[in-house]
């Protein structure tokens, strides 16, 4: 009888439900490491109080600077957008008026920055034609999008295309512009308002 249940035992316990195999969880190295950082943690607060002590006070002091950066990065990823009344510098505001960017490029041109003028010129003569009800400027287009979008004849469509390519190659391409070219594209600017067809 004793044989014969250890045999029933002996069949039941070699199933595979009951082969009992440790198995190893896949982050166990991260526990293993955790485990030995707190035992030696607890080694030196042991060994060296002081030690121990100015390791933990380093520590703090390290939260609390990283702490603080956070802190400072959301403040200025937040604060232009808490700000009210005062405009924004360099938002809508501050591009509404083609006279003043007309002035910004004359004044870059007479400093020599031919390129950094001709975007000026170029926004000037886009709120210029947003006057007109030519096409409706927004600071979230590029110039390429304004020539589909103007209301310009054939030849006006085509001399706006211009003024793209050559602004585009001259400040994002960085071909260098001279004062001629700066001139040149200003002239031909002024002639847009021309080939605006009418509502």
């Amino acid at each position: 009888m004793a044989d014969s249940l250890r045999r029933a035992l002996g069949d039941v316990f070699s199933r595979p439900e009951y082969k009992w195999v440790e198995r190893r969880h896949p982050l166990v190295w991260l526990s293993t490491l955790w485990e030995r950082l707190m035992n030696w943690l607890d080694g030196l607060s042991d060994r060296n109080p002081a030690g121990f002590k100015l390791l933990l006070v380093a520590l703090i002091l390290a939260l609390v600077l990283i702490l603080v950066h956070v802190g400072w990065v959301v403040w200025r990823i937040v604060r232009p957008s808490a700000r009210t009344g005062g405009a924004v510098p360099g938002g809508a505001a501050a591009v509404a008026d083609a006279p003043s960017h007309l002035a910004r490029a004359e004044e870059l041109a007479r400093a020599g920055r031919y390129a950094e003028a001709l975007g000026h010129r170029f926004l000037a003569v886009v709120l210029e034609l947003e006057g007109v009800e030519a096409l409706r400027f927004h600071a979230s287009k590029t110039p390429a999008e304004y020539v589909g979008e103007a209301r310009l004849d054939d030849a006006g469509r085509a001399t706006f295309a211009g003024l793209v390519a050559q602004l585009y190659r001259h400040l994002f391409g960085a071909v260098p512009c001279d004062e001629m070219e700066y001139r040149a594209f200003g002239a031909t600017a002024e002639e847009l308002r021309r080939h605006v067809v009418p509502a």
